[in-house]
């Protein structure tokens, strides 16, 4: 079982070398290979995601990401952004499907800002369409504009559009993902008003006729988002695409009281995948050792369940976590009044230990 080990920049490395531990403490054979990507890829080869590093991805069965991004980096083109790494991965592997799980854990129920009633047993997973809409979409660009309300005027445009099977195969993914749950989806989108997404419902509807015994409840974009901190628990596998999709997951994490507990897997059709944490690269903590690493730890944990067929093992650190959480252990995202500040290390510590 190889795996493509990328930490990438800012706190990328200080997690990712912690989810590395606590794959090593498991008893199986796994070749890890490390290589640099997004903005420190950029300093050593003039390109945040080189042919080197795309290669081993390839040639992985997982991925092991950190996080890309540095302010340094803001006044790079577009295409040489640390950022672009990534999409360049999502591109060439083919992930189209981002599974993000938003648990709240019992014993950190009150690091939420809502009310505890409300996030208390939350377990929804968001399943995002990862490689079409908006952020791929072309055509794409600057120019002078030649209608509208300022004709003359200089105007940037993007184009948002889905194909059928683009859509048809993020469906089947949700549909067979709610089966194993509590066999119910919510396909969100904007059909009121973007025709890419009228289109959007009527497959989802159609392909749903395959799955008669799981619930499908369509939903506006902007209703889901109010509805996800009204009655958070009333979602179990909420489907959208790229851009919703981005903007949910995260307002989704924070129900748990942090998005460094959230970890995310990127699968194409053969479930190969990139297993990252939700958050980013964070240079203005870097170094500091106050990171929390258990959302990459938990993102191993779903490399191994997904791409690595070892479901035991995934379980194994997904216990281990819940194990140093009753223990009260809490990085400083997490930390409360009663319970123990440790270092992004000795979480590290904690959960090979309980392994």
């Amino acid at each position: 079982m190889k795996i493509a080990v990328l930490p990438g920049d800012g706190i990328g490395t200080e997690i990712v070398a912690e989810a590395v531990r606590v794959l090593q403490t498991l008893d199986l054979k796994l070749e890890m290979e490390t290589a640099l990507v997004g903005g420190a890829a950029y300093a050593a080869y003039g390109h945040p995601l080189p042919d080197s590093t795309l290669t081993l991805a390839k040639q992985a069965d997982a991925i092991l990401f950190g996080a890309v991004g540095d302010w340094k980096y803001d006044t790079l083109d577009r295409p040489l952004r640390p950022e672009q790494a990534i999409l360049g991965l999502r591109k060439n592997l083919g992930l189209f499907a981002n599974f993000r799980p938003a648990i709240c854990y019992e014993q950190l129920v009150g690091a939420s800002s809502l009310k505890p009633e409300l996030i208390a047993g939350l377990d929804i997973l968001i399943i995002r369409e990862l490689t079409g809409d908006i952020y791929f979409g072309q055509p794409r660009g600057r120019r002078t504009a030649t209608d509208g309300h300022f004709p003359g005027a200089e105007e940037a445009f993007d184009t948002m559009r889905y194909s059928r099977p683009e859509i048809e195969r993020i469906a089947h993914v949700a549909f067979q993902a709610a089966r194993k749950r509590n066999k119910k989806v919510t396909s969100v989108d904007k059909a009121n008003v973007l025709e890419t997404f009228q289109f959007w419902r009527d497959v989802v509807t159609q392909v749903h006729a395959e799955y008669p015994d799981v619930e499908l409840q369509h939903m506006y974009v902007d209703n889901a988002a109010m509805q996800l901190v009204k009655a958070p628990k009333a979602f179990d596998v909420v489907v959208t695409g790229n851009m919703f999709g981005d903007i949910l997951s995260d307002e989704a994490s924070m129900l748990t009281g942090s998005i460094g507990m959230l970890p995310s897997a990127s699968l194409n059709s053969t479930n190969q995948g990139l297993y990252e944490p939700s958050h980013g690269s964070a240079p203005d903590i870097a170094g500091k050792g106050i990171a929390n690493p258990l959302a990459t730890i938990l993102s191993a944990a779903m490399m191994l369940r997904f791409s690595l067929n070892q479901e035991e093992a995934a379980q194994r650190i997904e216990a281990a976590v819940q194990k140093v959480l009753q223990q009260g252990l809490r990085t400083a995202d997490i930390y409360s009044a009663g319970t123990t500040r440790v270092s992004t290390r000795e979480m590290g510590d904690a959960v090979v230990k309980a392994l």
